[in-house]
């Protein structure tokens, strides 16, 4: 996958700090050279499950239209790095059309979540013709949009972008910021600006190995994210992504890690801990056992304080 990354998040990068947090994000490594088993160059299975070009569905009620192949970083860790940088990017409403035709066709599809590459790279009347045409099938009700943006590019998120987003409500912003020199002044007026709009803003963070992957570093994260109203939705394993391995964490230590924030947040400022499946099964749950035992009648509980505790059925 090609070198991208923008000015301002380049700044925030420590250029004489190889372990930098930023800078592994978004500087190519040698590793990323190397396989390990299991690695895949579509973990998702979204070639198998794409129903029309550029749309993918994995679930009954909702599809992921990839508008774009450019985002404004190219994150090494990206899982679609097979499209991520490969062409110009952009696709037109003509090029969608058969998307669209689907969608008219399959009712039962409620959401859409437009997402590629990254649909806000787009210019605001670019994005605002693609929400229209979109608005226009009757049977989605919501619409996602997938952007990083916030955190690596956070001054594309201008009065005109987010005064043209209300105009196609009901939508959901979906960020990504993994690490809590991402929320920056710039990064906060932005969250700010959104939510301040009505907008609801979900995170997602992906869980890497020497990056984020300490509880210490994950609270501080969730915890900025929700003074800004932005909520803290999906900490996700990492995708068996093709040369990637480097920034996998093993299951097992993503589980220690999740399990050492509970009881230190709310319930509001606590993810999901969720692996998506290879070869695009959905996405599993995976997280401590809080269940010791289950027996007729009763059930053995395990605590974030290590307490075990017997619940009765009725």
């Amino acid at each position: 996958m090609p070198l991208l990354i923008p000015p301002y998040y380049l700044s925030l990068a420590d250029p004489d700090d190889p372990k930098c947090p930023i800078r592994q994000q978004c500087v190519p490594n040698i590793a990323e050279s190397r396989e390990v088993a299991g690695d895949l160059c579509d973990p998702l299975g979204e070639i198998r499950h794409e129903v029309a070009p550029m749309l993918i569905r994995r679930y009954p009620d909702r599809a992921l239209l990839l508008a774009t192949t450019t985002c404004a970083v190219h994150c090494r860790f990206c899982v679609r790095s097979r499209l991520v940088g490969k062409s110009d990017g952009y696709s037109s409403l003509s090029v969608l059309e058969p998307a669209f035709r689907w969608l008219e066709n399959n009712p039962e599809v409620r959401e859409v979540l437009v997402s590629g590459g990254d649909p806000l790279v787009a210019s605001t009347q670019r994005i605002s013709s693609l929400l229209s045409r979109i608005r226009a099938i009757d049977s989605i009700e919501v619409i996602r949009i997938g952007t990083r943006v916030p955190a690596v590019l956070p001054m594309r998120i201008d009065d005109d972008l987010v005064q043209m987003l209300c105009k196609h409500h009901p939508i959901w912003l979906m960020t990504h910021f993994n690490h809590p020199k991402e929320l920056t002044t710039q990064s906060r007026v932005a969250l700010r600006k959104l939510a301040d709009a009505g907008i609801p803003v979900m995170n997602h963070t992906v869980l890497l190995k020497g990056i984020n992957d300490n509880a210490d570093t994950l609270e501080s994260l969730f915890r900025g994210l929700i003074r800004e109203r932005a909520r803290p939705y999906y900490l996700l394993h990492p995708d068996v992504v093709t040369g990637t391995g480097h920034l996998r964490p093993k299951l097992a230590s993503s589980i220690a890690v999740y399990s050492k924030l509970m009881g230190k947040l709310s319930g509001l400022a606590i993810p999901r801990l969720m692996l998506d499946t290879p070869g695009g099964k959905g996405k599993v749950q995976i997280g401590p056992n809080s269940i010791v035992s289950m027996n007729p009648g009763s059930t053995e509980l395990l605590t974030y304080r290590g307490e075990t505790v017997t619940v009765l059925d009725p």
